[in-house]
């Protein structure tokens, strides 16, 4: 990392922080946005009017909002609620469960529309095909089909990754010292504003370089034995 009149060291720090929040968030992502696409396609009507509800609240609402409503607004709330009932406390979250908690709710929602739209991409000849091998339900959905819907969901969880990435640079609302919050601590300590933005927006690109680069590579593993080698 370059000195950058000797705040090279604060960049690196908020590039490191950036990219753990980051795979954090999207390994939680991918985690809700199944569950929430199981539910959704699933037979129970309540279930899926709730994941309904969850993926409009998240489509409708700005990411900001949702930040501080979860940083701000949440402690705010338990701590009225719990002065009218008599009791007298703070209530403090940590900016990093934070950051987390929110990114991952934003995208487990945008993931959910991934895997649902992959799962019914899926041949209804290969669920045909579990059942005549004597496979119950659940074991049709872990052998057979969610190996294939990983495979269909590939080129979108690449995207909701990029963009997720991106989408850190909200956390510095809330002070934590993610990659442009230490950029803009840097920028006003040395009235550079030009130089650590712009060594901002590069890092965020080779971040999306490499991705793009994995993200290629995931899609030719995944896609052996497809004609052309394609998904």
């Amino acid at each position: 990392m370059l000195d950058l009149k000797g705040y090279g060291w604060l960049l690196w720090e908020g590039v490191q922080l950036t990219v753990m929040v980051s795979v954090v968030s999207m390994a939680g992502a991918v985690i809700v946005g199944l569950l929430a696409a199981l539910a959704k396609l699933g037979r129970s009507r309540l279930r899926s009017a709730i994941v309904e509800a969850y993926t409009t609240v998240v489509r409708g609402v700005p990411e900001l909002v949702l930040l501080l409503l979860v940083y701000y607004g949440v402690p705010t709330l338990v701590q009225d609620v719990a002065a009218s009932l008599g009791y007298d406390f703070v209530v403090a979250i940590n900016p990093f469960a934070a950051g987390i908690a929110t990114i991952t709710f934003i995208y487990g929602a945008f993931a959910c529309e991934v895997f649902r739209g992959a799962y019914l991409n899926v041949p209804a000849g290969q669920h045909e095909a579990a059942a005549v091998l004597g496979l119950n339900r659940m074991a049709a959905l872990r052998l057979v089909i969610l190996p294939q819907v990983f495979r269909y969901a590939l080129p979108g969880l690449g995207n909701v990754w990029m963009v997720l990435v991106k989408a850190t640079a909200l956390i510095s609302i809330i002070q934590l010292p993610e990659l442009m919050r230490n950029a803009d601590v840097a920028a006003r300590a040395t009235r550079m504003p030009f130089t650590f933005f712009f060594a901002a927006c590069l890092v965020y690109l080779t971040i999306t370089l490499a991705s793009m680069w994995a993200q290629a590579r995931a899609e030719g593993w995944a896609g052996r034995g497809v004609v052309g080698g394609r998904l």
